[in-house]
């Protein structure tokens, strides 16, 4: 089900006082990065990832292909900072 914009604002809201807890660096979207992001998403739901070096234009395409191989949504990009959420399984 697609994300309303009315839950979209909660979760930014949410998100606002969480630190980013996985970053990606020069090497990219590794194995162990992919691992990272689907276990973070498994255990909070909500996660901020930070994209330091990663060019502008990248960062949306890069997001988009990590949120479809973790079955999540990205809910904003800022800056170097990307919110994902994806619902717990029941």
């Amino acid at each position: 089900m697609p994300m309303t914009p009315k839950m979209r604002q909660h979760l930014k809201a949410k998100a606002h006082k969480l630190k980013p807890i996985v970053l990606i660096g020069s090497n990219g979207l590794t194995d162990a990065v992919q691992k990272e992001i689907d276990r973070a998403l498994t255990d909070h739901e909500l996660i901020k990832i930070r994209l330091p070096s990663i060019e502008r234009d990248e960062k949306q395409t890069l997001l988009n292909e990590i949120c479809a191989s973790n079955q999540a949504e990205l809910v904003q990009l800022i800056g170097n900072i990307g919110i994902l959420y994806r619902m717990k399984a029941e």
